[in-house]
């Protein structure tokens, strides 16, 4: 078992930025692709990053490119997600996920976070 943990949400003016954190407990973090994700009401689940296991590649949807950057410390059992650039569509709950195996799809993920509420105002 893993437990994830996100923090760092809020509420932030659009062109702002906002640091997101998942802290992992349980079994070895360092063997796992993490990942974030995010939802608003009535839409599907949205892959935004991820990265692997070592740190080294990390990838990207097309609508954060160039504003988020994913990155991870595998001795203090944490990923997180600087957001720059906000705008309001980036408003969501995100998620943190843990897989063996590194991927956008949400199916992919064994463990998921309880989520961090994101609003950018306009």
């Amino acid at each position: 078992q893993v437990q994830l943990v996100e923090s760092g949400g809020g509420l932030v003016q659009a062109g702002g930025s906002l640091s997101l954190s998942c802290v992992a407990s349980g079994r070895t973090f360092s063997s796992y692709a993490m990942a974030w994700f995010r939802q608003t009401p009535g839409k599907e689940r949205e892959f935004v990053a991820a990265i692997s296991v070592s740190g080294n590649n990390a990838y990207y949807t097309d609508s954060v490119k160039g504003r988020f950057t994913v990155s991870r410390d595998n001795a203090k059992n944490t990923v997180y997600l600087q957001m720059n650039s906000l705008k309001p569509e980036d408003t969501a709950v995100y998620y943190c996920a843990a897989s063996i195996t590194l991927g956008p799809s949400g199916r992919e993920y064994d463990y998921w976070g309880q989520g961090t509420q994101v609003t950018v105002s306009s």
